[in-house]
């Protein structure tokens, strides 16, 4: 139930702040005194949409804040709550918690919201509303033209929520199945139709035989062989500086001279100590060098001049450089990775034909499922069809209607989330020819039906609070006394409000606030309060006779109060 209300800075309300009881709640005040502003608040800080228009002048933003009491026998409100981080404090013993729900308002058209204090988004607000509170509005009669609107009232009144949930949770399975399957033929179609450009450019990578590291390598060798001439002259050269320059030049090596150097220092070690290790040196770097001629052979010996290879080579590397301005690669690892990627995209088509066959196994699989559940669905409602339709009959003929038929139709139709149900309601209010709900109704016949259609949706939902706004528009007399007597019997057992200008509904009230509308100077506010006594008999007589009370209307106040 909404234990309390508080707003400040809403439209003309300046600050409000006001608890509500159990049971039937009756709110009646002037037309324009500012009914529908509080409801409209309400509203707000139940998840409608945010309209920076709304707030006041009395500061940059507005807020609304409204507690409930509710009972969370079924575990959803701790679900929806846990599934957002958040937890619903209940008392052990009755089960009951407090949900405290603030909506802050700037006039940049941006709010924020809080559940227990906690930052909430508005969405979590609007799943919680339909837990917590059903608003009738005055037009909400046009309901009576949505299908998923009747659908989930038989839902209820036949108790097939299970059997709901289990044929939407099967459906989602289903069309996730589709899904995957669409997707999966429109990326086989996309690669059939590249298949042979793709094979064409894998080829070309394939048969190259690429090698990591092969650009680096022939690289430097294509420098070598374009070079040979240079470094094979180069190389002699230094092996004639350390050795006789011909076989006929007398001249000494470079071995021997040092060889020499070093024993005749040896000679003069006995006068000169440190000649001897003048000599050590001289015969270190003598086997130093040697090494370094010994290298310098070997290289030039291996120096190839070989103008064969080097076209290899060239024509090698022309065809890497080529490869990777075609490819966009900056690498021969690059065009690896390309050539991979190009194999697996064409492997992966036999892959795909295999995920597509077992999809479509899963697909009819998934169809049988839901079928199986959809017609459980479908029998549940058909058997409760008789029953729900009987009930409401029997309302709307206590309403003064006694010709009135009310019938409901099952039709077969494409399968869905919801079942392959098509409904629809019929009603005639002579009890011929019964016709579609909507097409055959009057005003006053309208709120009737959908009266009787709450007053079953409260009973079978569960539902802690419900908001009446004048559906009691279009009846009068005998009949709104009927209509009153329904709606106190629903607050026997959930907390009602009523919003009304009816006197014999506003009588049947356990609690009954006045909502009126002040000015300060040029400022309009609106303010609501609880009234009892002579207060609420005079609020029923203006009621009754208008402006001007009459004694005739007190007395008739305060015998509808008292009947």
């Amino acid at each position: 139930m909404l234990k309390s209300l508080n707003i400040k800075n809403y439209v003309l309300i300046d600050s409000l702040d006001i608890e509500f009881p159990a049971g039937l709640v009756i709110i009646t005040g002037q037309t324009g005194a500012g009914k529908s502003i509080i409801l409209g608040a309400l509203s707000l800080v139940l998840g409608s949409r945010a309209d920076a228009s709304v707030i006041g002048s009395a500061g940059d933003n507005c807020v609304v804040e409204a507690e409930f009491t509710v009972r969370d026998d079924d575990g959803s409100i701790a679900s929806i709550l846990a599934e957002n981080d958040m937890e619903f404090p209940a008392d052990p013993e009755t089960g009951e918690g407090s949900l405290v729900i603030r909506r802050v308002l700037g006039r940049n058209g941006r709010s924020r919201s809080f559940i227990n204090d906690d930052p909430a988004p508005v969405k979590l607000l609007t799943t919680l509303a339909a837990r917590l509170i059903d608003i009738h509005s005055q037009h909400e009669t046009m309901l009576l033209r949505d299908k998923a609107f009747q659908m989930s009232l038989l839902d209820h009144y036949a108790s097939a929520s299970t059997a709901l949930e289990t044929c939407r949770h099967n459906w989602a399975e289903l069309s996730s199945l589709r899904h995957q399957y669409s997707e999966l033929c429109e990326r086989l179609d996309k690669l059939s139709e590249e298949r042979d450009y793709i094979q064409a450019r894998y080829r070309q990578l394939e048969s190259a035989s690429l090698k990591a590291g092969e650009l680096e390598d022939l690289e430097t060798e294509q420098k070598r062989l374009a070079n040979a001439e240079e470094i094979k002259t180069s190389l002699c050269q230094v092996e004639n500086l350390f050795g006789a320059a011909s076989a006929d030049d007398e001249r000494p090596s470079l071995n021997s001279q040092l060889k020499d150097s070093a024993r005749l220092l040896e000679k003069i070690s006995a006068y000169i100590p440190s000649a001897g290790q003048l000599a050590e040196r001289i015969e270190s770097s003598r086997l130093e060098l040697d090494d370094v001629l010994s290298e310098v052979m070997s290289a030039e010996s291996g120096v190839e001049v070989s103008d064969v290879r080097l076209q290899q080579v060239d024509s090698r590397l022309s065809l890497l450089y080529e490869l990777m301005q075609k490819f966009g690669c900056s690498s021969v690892e690059d065009l690896i990775s390309v050539r991979d990627s190009l194999s697996e995209s064409l492997s992966d088509t036999s892959a795909l034909e295999e995920r597509k066959e077992e999809l479509a196994d899963a697909i009819k699989q998934a169809e049988r499922k839901h079928l199986e559940s959809a017609e459980e669905l479908h029998q549940i409602r058909s058997g409760a069809i008789k029953a729900f339709a009987g009930s409401v009959c029997s309302s709307i003929r206590s309403l003064e209607l006694d010709r009135a038929v009310f019938d409901v139709r099952l039709e077969e139709c494409e399968p869905g989330s919801d079942g392959k149900d098509s409904i629809l309601f019929v009603f005639s209010s002579t009890g011929q020819n019964p016709v579609d709900v909507a097409k055959c109704a009057s005003g006053g016949e309208m709120s009737r039906i959908m009266l009787c259609l709450k007053a079953m949706m409260a009973e079978y939902t569960n539902m802690p609070a419900m908001i009446f706004d004048e559906i009691d528009t279009g009846v009068s007399g005998s009949v709104a006394d009927k209509m009153g007597s329904m709606i106190c019997s629903m607050g026997a057992y959930m907390q009602v409000f009523a919003i009304t200008h009816l006197p014999q509904v506003a009588a049947k009230g356990d609690a009954h606030y006045i909502v009126t509308k002040t000015y300060e100077g040029d400022n309009a506010v609106t303010s609501i309060r609880k009234i009892s006594g002579k207060e609420r008999v005079d609020e029923i007589a203006r009621l009754l006779s208008g402006s001007t009370v009459t004694p005739e209307a007190v007395a008739n106040a305060t015998a509808l109060l008292n009947g």
